[in-house]
């Protein structure tokens, strides 16, 4: 195995946490069950890596081999990256093929090594269907720097693309045209949605949130689960405003629905007004440029956050519709400007 090969595959196998070890060289399928079986699971992890690259020569591992592993190790940690969402369009009357792997697959290479000398391209159909790519870009002089990889999970017969972040910004519009061409769209522009968490991503571009995030442990009446009640609580205990909390009950029930919320981490608002006075002279009245400012939601689950406000008596409901509409609109960037 190739010395670059073999500390690609090393730094591979020092990442990958030891109770998903061995699921993970399963799902890889390089090694056979045999092989697996002569190493020992409890030693040092560099101990480990050094046991497996020894296997690994046996064949030997291939760059494009090494490749899909860290392909399966990204699926499995795919919230460790950054997210972002591309919508793709085709002209109005051109019409919908049969999605062919193999053609798009070729498609795509063939964009991307025609306009780039050095490229890794990796490709894996997950278990939902996507298309995942990992490409590994170098330069006309350069070899891919195979640690700050691009990865693409594209859906098949559907206009959506979710693209990690670029390391690399001038490869952005190259990629963008090998994954149009490929697809075979006329179009792809980057929507404002963006997130470490890709399911949660996918549920609101396809609607899914619904059935893909249904809590169907939790057997407690809507109301209760919602007022916080709890139904072997002591008879001598009295609610005050009932009729108000089931008012702010219902209006949150509107807003986001009786479902778990996609998992989202932020959302970002940019605000540019002009200042409107009668009075003259006024410094801000004559200035031309508008006034700007930003705000920022955060929070590790933020969608669930917001519903939890009003029920708990830290908002009057209901809450903004720029709050409200994140899934709806499929957005957490948001421009406000004065119309």
């Amino acid at each position: 195995m190739d010395e670059n090969v073999a500390e690609f595959f090393r730094r591979t196998i020092l990442k990958i946490p030891m109770y998903e070890m061995m699921t993970i060289l399963k799902t890889w399928n390089f090694l056979s069950e045999n092989q697996l079986q002569t190493i020992n699971f409890h030693q040092r992890k560099e101990s480990l890596a050094q046991d497996l690259i020894l296997l690994c020569e046996e064949k030997p591992a291939s760059l494009d081999d090494v490749a899909l592993l860290d392909v399966i190790y990204t699926q499995v940690h795919r919230h460790q990256k950054h997210w972002n969402v591309y919508q793709m369009s085709r002209e109005p009357d051109e019409d919908v093929d049969l999605f062919d792997l193999e053609q798009f697959k070729r498609s795509f290479k063939k964009i991307l090594q025609r306009a780039l000398k050095n490229v890794t391209i990796s490709f894996r159909v997950a278990e939902t269907n996507a298309v995942w790519i990992r490409v590994a870009w170098g330069t006309q002089h350069a070899k891919p720097n195979q640690y700050k990889p691009t990865f693409v999970v594209y859906y098949p017969q559907t206009p959506y693309a979710f693209i990690s972040c670029c390391h690399l910004k001038s490869t952005v519009p190259l990629l963008h045209q090998a994954l149009r061409v490929a697809s075979k769209h006329h179009q792809i522009v980057q929507m404002d949605l963006r997130s470490r968490h890709l399911d949660s991503l996918k549920a609101i571009v396809f609607k899914e949130y619904n059935q893909t995030f249904e809590d169907h442990n939790s057997t407690a009446p809507l109301q209760e689960r919602s007022l916080g009640l709890d139904i072997n609580m002591d008879s001598r205990i009295v609610h005050e405003n009932t009729i108000e909390k089931e008012r702010i009950r219902r209006v949150t029930q509107e807003s986001f629905g009786d479902h778990p919320q996609p998992q989202l981490e932020f959302a970002q608002y940019k605000l540019e007004t002009k200042f409107k006075s009668d009075l003259n002279g006024s410094i801000l009245a004559d200035r031309e440029e508008p006034l700007r400012c930003l705000v920022k939601f955060s929070s590790p689950h933020l969608l669930e956050a917001l519903k939890s406000l009003a029920p708990a008596g830290v908002a009057d409901a209901p809450l903004s519709p720029l709050l409200t509409c994140i899934p709806s609109k499929k957005m957490n960037y948001f421009k406000i400007r004065d119309k």
